[in-house]
């Protein structure tokens, strides 16, 4: 099986990816949080910032594009060739009001002729190599046959599907019955995301699924940083923390942007440990880098990882 990590906005930045790489079992591919051209530029400050190959040296990196725009998602691919990348991911997936309002994401799904369209042009004129990550529709499964159709049209490189419609969110079981169809109509790689949160999840998926070759992971992972192997250890928690900490505290200013991207970790990183629900609390209202601090030495102190046949995160 390959590993693919799951591009989650404020969480899977470059420091994270990175800090990840160096203290677990590295992915066989990241992906970037998604990159949102606008008419006036491809790559803004940050979005560059991200994905400049120095600070993902020996990483296998794929950028995310979010755009309903073929000029935007080709200015882009300009600028991202000229730092040497020779793939990119197209989001058809988020499930975000703000996206979707906008025809984004899976917003676009619904939107069938001007999709057709985007895809026309972009594999028409794209110089680097194109993936696809999708839900199953945008209100309804019934579309998911029809999109399937228009995909098939496409040398996609991969089609990575969270079988979900947008209205879902990320509520209630996944739909298997649309991932079989997948399965059973692509001609080519086809990867499973989705609410996997165990080393049994994501070996079920591989019995039911025996064509399928790479999962997705994000909010398994984030939580569970021994999802694809390796053994719980504390130690090496606490030193990956504490340079992806120190890393945010040297690029970022102000004691708000640090506590809010290692906020966003914490969420799904926190349900690690045992009686975490008093730490939690603490270090969601915190608003103060000392406090913060002296929060997270006590739980690495006082609490102890769940081992791993114990451990089954929320979703």
């Amino acid at each position: 099986m390959r590993y693919e990590l799951a591009p989650m906005e404020g969480v899977t930045t470059y420091l994270y990816r990175r800090c990840y790489h160096t203290h677990f079992v590295p992915m066989d591919r990241y992906f970037t949080p998604f990159i949102a051209p606008n008419m006036n530029q491809g790559l803004n400050a940050k979005e560059r910032r991200d994905v400049l190959p120095e600070h993902n040296a020996g990483l296998p990196l794929v950028p995310q594009i979010l755009t309903n725009r073929a000029d935007h998602f080709l200015t882009t691919c300009r600028d991202l060739e000229a730092l040497g990348y020779g793939e990119v991911n197209l989001n058809l997936g988020c499930p975000s009001g703000t996206v979707v309002s906008k025809g984004k994401g899976s917003g676009f799904l619904a939107r069938y002729d001007e999709l057709r369209a985007f895809l026309d042009e972009i594999f028409s004129r794209c110089p680097l190599r194109i993936s696809i990550k999708t839900r199953v529709g945008r209100a309804d499964q019934a579309d998911w046959p029809r999109l399937l159709d228009l995909y098939r049209q496409y040398p996609c490189a991969e089609l990575i599907v969270h079988p979900r419609i947008q209205k879902d969110f990320y509520r209630g079981a996944p739909r298997m019955d649309a991932f079989a169809l997948a399965e059973a109509e692509a001609p080519w790689p086809l990867v499973y995301n989705g609410d996997l949160f165990t080393r049994r999840g994501i070996a079920e998926i591989s019995r039911a699924h025996p064509g399928v070759e790479t999962v997705m992971l994000g909010r398994g992972v984030i939580s569970n940083p021994w999802l694809i192997g390796g053994t719980p250890d504390k130690a090496v928690l606490r030193d990956f923390h504490d340079e992806l900490f120190d890393g945010y505290r040297g690029i970022l200013y102000g004691d708000g942007p640090v506590l809010c991207k290692m906020k966003g970790v914490w969420a799904y990183l926190i349900q690690r440990f045992t009686n975490y629900a008093p730490y939690q609390k603490i270090i969601r209202k915190t608003r103060r880098l000392s406090e913060y601090q002296s929060t997270v030495n006590a739980l690495f102190h006082n609490e102890d990882l769940i081992p791993d046949a114990g451990f089954q995160p929320e979703p």
